[in-house]
């Protein structure tokens, strides 16, 4: 019984995090008008599922990886009414979360639900350390460094253009063809984010079911893989609304700007093992582009902010209920 309530629950997860993650990638595409609505959805939710499927190829090094913070010992982080009470309250979370429009880390979900059920399970023992490699820093870090990056690409790219549109040997034809290189440049790199997302936020949610005996790695990565999908098709208009148009106006050149950053900062700091939120780098970098610009919504940003910061004690209460009432 537990076991079957641990495999729907982490598919809503799954789910949850579909509908609020899979449009980050590819929100300066449709803020930027370079593509509909309809036309971006279905590119991040067709390259983030290559990269939930590659992850299948990959499942012991990433489930490794992600298989917990160490904020509690193995006895209780193994157990299935706290993997259980976990999954609940990161879902309900996220879910909240996209329901209202706020992009949100589903690994700050996640984080918080174990820091919950561990405060109900061991008390104060809870490893406060990883708490703080796991959350503390990639909030302060990934808009701080996000929001100054993305103004700077973006400034680059203005002088580059202006330049293009004052010398007279210029062409309008050749500024079509430019403009055509942007767009397929920006077009791939949202690809590329989404991609890494996929690759990475699979395993992550994967690792909750591994005591399902039954259930294979690759099974497990299949259905939370098509979970993400459905949920990013079904209920990902919200967030998209208020990444795409309510962070800031773009046009094409600040959208590809912005998603440069992201994929850059991603990359880079999973290169170096650098705590930062894919979330959080993508909002932040949208919010430097507008900055520069001057359109930016320093309200809207300032709600986001609020909400990365209530996600960790919101999925820890939620968890330490759930588990006090699962553990009985």
């Amino acid at each position: 019984m537990f076991l079957i309530a641990l495999l729907l629950a982490t598919l809503f997860l799954a789910y949850s995090n579909g509908a609020n993650d899979n449009f980050k990638g590819v929100a300066t595409l449709f803020g930027s008008k370079t593509t509909s609505y309809k036309t971006a959805i279905l590119w991040a939710t067709i390259t983030t599922f290559a990269g939930s499927v590659a992850s299948v190829f990959l499942a012991e090094t990433l489930i490794k990886n992600f298989s917990g913070k160490g904020l509690v010992p193995d006895a209780i982080a193994n157990a299935a009414d706290f993997h259980l009470a976990v999954a609940i309250a990161a879902g309900l979370t996220v879910i909240i979360a996209t329901i209202t429009g706020f992009p949100i880390s589903t690994t700050h979900g996640l984080t918080g639900a174990l820091v919950g059920a561990g405060l109900v399970a061991i008390g104060l023992k809870v490893n406060f350390a990883a708490l703080g490699n796991s959350f503390v820093l990639p909030l302060l870090l990934s808009p701080v460094i996000a929001i100054p990056l993305g103004g700077v690409i973006y400034s680059l790219f203005l002088k580059t253009t202006s330049r293009l549109v004052v010398n007279p040997t210029t062409t309008e034809s050749s500024l079509k063809s430019n403009r055509q290189v942007i767009d397929t440049c920006h077009f791939i790199s949202a690809g590329v984010v989404s991609f890494a997302r996929g690759l990475n936020d699979t395993p992550k949610i994967v690792s909750l079911i591994l005591m399902i005996k039954s259930l294979s790695i690759q099974g497990g990565m299949l259905a939370v893989a098509i979970a993400m999908a459905v949920g990013g098709l079904l209920n990902a208009r919200k967030v998209a609304e208020t990444m795409s148009k309510k962070i800031t106006e773009m046009n094409h050149t600040q959208g590809l700007s912005a998603n440069i950053v992201t994929g850059i900062l991603v990359i880079a700091a999973s290169w170096f093992g650098l705590p930062v939120s894919t979330t959080h780098v993508s909002v932040g970098s949208i919010f430097g582009v507008g900055l520069i610009s001057k359109k930016a919504n320093v309200g809207v940003f300032y709600q986001i902010l609020l909400s990365w910061i209530l996600t960790l004690p919101t999925a820890a209460i939620i968890s330490a209920i759930a588990y006090g009432l699962l553990h009985r």
